[in-house]
């Protein structure tokens, strides 16, 4: 695969905040769990809910061009926009939409090289 292709730097970018959103919303849901559920602090609420929320736009952000340059169908961008919402949900999507796009990506290539 060229790593110097706009959309291989897309992928890793998506990768990134796949996780960093994925681990902030099993962290949240552990700590609502703690604040709510066993009456403990709920600062730690508010500092992982605010990180997860900003992280979580800046996913939107990068998953929705990630599917706008491959020509997603619009559904499977609203489904791994929302994957970042359903905890867990990200790692499984992620893995699926590196699967898909590596394989593109190199077909893609192979099309480039048969070409040249």
């Amino acid at each position: 695969m060229n790593k110097s292709n706009p959309a291989s730097s897309l992928l890793t970018a998506y990768r990134a905040l796949a996780y960093v959103t994925g681990v902030g919303l099993v962290l949240l849901c552990l700590a609502c769990v703690n604040a709510y559920l066993l009456n403990g602090s709920r600062t730690p609420v508010m500092i992982v809910g605010t990180l997860h929320g900003w992280l979580y736009m800046a996913y939107v952000v990068v998953a929705f061009i990630l599917g706008m340059k491959l020509e997603w169908p619009m559904g499977k961008i609203v489904w791994t926009v929302l994957a970042g919402t359903i905890p867990t949900a990200v790692f499984f999507v992620e893995r699926r939409v590196v699967r898909e796009m590596k394989a593109q990506l190199a077909a893609q290539e192979q099309e480039q090289l048969v070409g040249a």
